[in-house]
């Protein structure tokens, strides 16, 4: 019965990834279609107010300041905003101001679409702040994710002489993507009762007597851009594990589709920007193929139970339900916790922290991945990285000059490759080291041993990512971890998408290289399965000890 319920889940996916990357294809095609009719009446007034008259296409350069400089803006404003939420209004329960280095993370946390939270969310912010800084920024990092995607792409299949340009990009994915699907997703969960109000806490009388305060406001309008952008984070602090934010079986549904789909669809949209679907479904299903491995590990242990209750006699499904809701179940639990990590959303309907130890290596490893899916265009230009690689490997192989859609691939495409994968490894490792080094860093670890090792590293992989989930388990709002944190996410984000961005201009001067019988396809299932080994070679190289020093030798301790 498990099995089937993550069955359907996956089948409707499947369906909608033609749909949806059709659509996303005529969005960003700058070609006329039917949208500009849907929406050209929205944004005319926006590019005029903005100085965009002519949407000239910029160099990648140009691009990568453009969506640089955007974010400095925001989180500047944001920065302020929370530093004074207690002078500003549609703040009922009079929350104050939030402390410096707490400030400095959570607005880097929800700029780098990373969302983690180092407070509680009901407690932590007013409802303007949620709705001015965190629900703004929701939508805007989603925004520039997919725009920087949406360039890549077009750097590596156009024949053109530019990447697009930033704020035309910027502008149609909020009023032709986010913004109506955060709608009608939002419509959906308010009429399956999760709330949307701006009133204040309600104050309940329990049936032992006594008051109760119980948290209410904007939930429904969060919940959907925070799963529609995969930004995670959430309204509540337990997430959407909360009744609130996540009240049954089918709006766990509805919110896993919603982080998934537009990541799923973006592999297909690649393959129409490259006149080659074949290609497209290349992508997807390598990234699928990937996705059921670690979703059948996760699922395995959790169902197999912890190895220590099973030798008390304790049984092997009821020990796996701890740190789960009884409304979902391991089956549900494990899919949402599978695709939080593969989406990079960091949304949680169970805890993390009590996973089983070989349960705990799906999330940590499709993080440490950072392509299965991924987050708003991430996944796919981390799997297009991987791609370029996987076609210069098998060219060295059988001597050839490697090429990937016409395009010959050199040195500079290589070493710019080489600084965004060393990049993700080098941070991760590298923090958690200094932080199990230090007595500031061992001081938020509430876990002895190994379990303690996977908090951390958890943390950090977690915040290089740009996912935002966490063990839960750590002590995590202290100046070290707000600083360090937030030094790893602006790298984690901002390295990689500026690297690649770089390809794409390199790519996109080379002159095209006709197809010839010697030309190694890239579009065939003997492609896929190069694919698939490159990533999980160059993962297990970079982050198998990691994982060893952690989870696995967590569990060889339980057995």
């Amino acid at each position: 019965m498990g099995i089937l319920q993550i069955a359907v889940v996956i089948v409707i996916l499947v369906l909608l990834v033609k749909p949806m990357g059709t659509y996303l294809y005529n969005v960003f095609s700058n070609e006329a279609n039917r949208t500009d009719k849907w929406f050209g009446f929205i944004e005319r007034p926006i590019f005029a107010m903005i100085g965009l008259k002519e949407r000239k296409g910029m160099t990648w350069k140009t691009y990568a300041l453009s969506f640089i400089v955007t974010n400095i803006v925001l989180v500047a404003i944001s920065y302020l905003i929370l530093r004074i939420q207690n002078m500003l209004p549609l703040n009922p329960n009079g929350i104050g101001s939030m402390e410096e280095t707490l400030t400095f993370n959570t607005v880097i946390s929800f700029m780098t679409n990373t969302n983690l939270q180092h407070y509680s969310g009901e407690s932590g912010l007013s409802y303007f702040s949620q709705m001015a800084v965190i629900i703004m920024m929701m939508f805007t990092s989603a925004a520039t994710g997919f725009s920087v995607a949406i360039a890549f792409v077009r750097g590596i299949t156009s024949k053109g002489e530019t990447i697009g340009n930033f704020f035309e990009d910027f502008v149609k994915a909020h009023t032709r993507v986010f913004f109506p699907l955060a709608f009608i997703v939002a419509m959906l969960l308010v009429a399956l009762q999760v709330p949307l109000t701006l009133q204040p806490t309600v104050t309940v009388t329990t049936v032992e007597g006594v008051e109760q305060q119980i948290a209410i406001g904007p939930v429904a309008a969060l919940e959907s851009i925070k799963h529609i952008g995969t930004n995670g984070g959430g309204f509540f602090g337990v997430n959407s594990a909360h009744p609130f934010e996540n009240p049954n079986a089918l709006t766990n549904v509805i919110e896993i589709l919603s982080m998934w789909v537009l990541s799923a669809a973006l592999p297909y949209t690649f393959g129409l920007f490259a006149k080659n679907r074949k290609q497209g479904w290349v992508i997807f299903s390598s990234m699928m193929i990937l996705f059921v491995m670690f979703l059948s590990l996760i699922y395995t242990a959790e169902s197999s139970g912890n190895p220590a209750m099973n030798r008390l006699g304790i049984d092997a499904a009821q020990g796996s339900m701890e740190g789960k809701e009884v409304r979902f179940g391991i089956p549900q639990s494990a899919l949402f916790s599978t695709v939080t990590t593969a989406a990079t959303t960091g949304s949680v309907n169970s805890m993390h922290d009590t996973l089983t130890p070989l349960g705990g290596i799906t999330p940590l490893a499709l993080m440490m991945l950072n392509c299965v899916f991924g987050g708003k265009g991430v996944g796919l230009i981390n799997m297009l990285m991987y791609a370029i690689l996987a076609v210069f490997l098998a060219g060295l192989m059988v001597g050839r000059t490697p090429e990937f859609l016409g395009r010959k691939i050199e040195a500079r495409e290589i070493k710019l490759i080489a600084i965004a994968i060393l990049a993700h490894p080098l941070i991760i490792l590298a923090s958690t080291a200094i932080a199990l080094a230090t007595d500031l860093g061992k001081a938020g670890i509430t876990n002895p041993a190994f379990h303690g090792i996977s908090q951390v590293l958890y943390e950090y992989t977690s915040s290089a990512a740009n996912n935002g989930s966490g063990f839960e388990g750590l002590g995590d709002n202290t100046p070290f971890w707000n600083i360090s944190t937030g030094v790893v996410m602006l790298f984690g984000r901002y390295v990689s998408m500026v690297a690649m961005l770089a390809v794409a201009g390199s790519m996109l001067r080379k002159q095209w290289v006709p197809e010839t019988i010697g030309t190694f396809r890239t579009d065939n299932r003997l492609f896929a399965g190069i694919l698939i080994g490159t990533v999980l070679i160059i993962g297990a190289l970079t982050f198998l000890p990691g994982i060893v020093l952690g989870p696995i030798a967590e569990h060889l301790t339980i057995r």
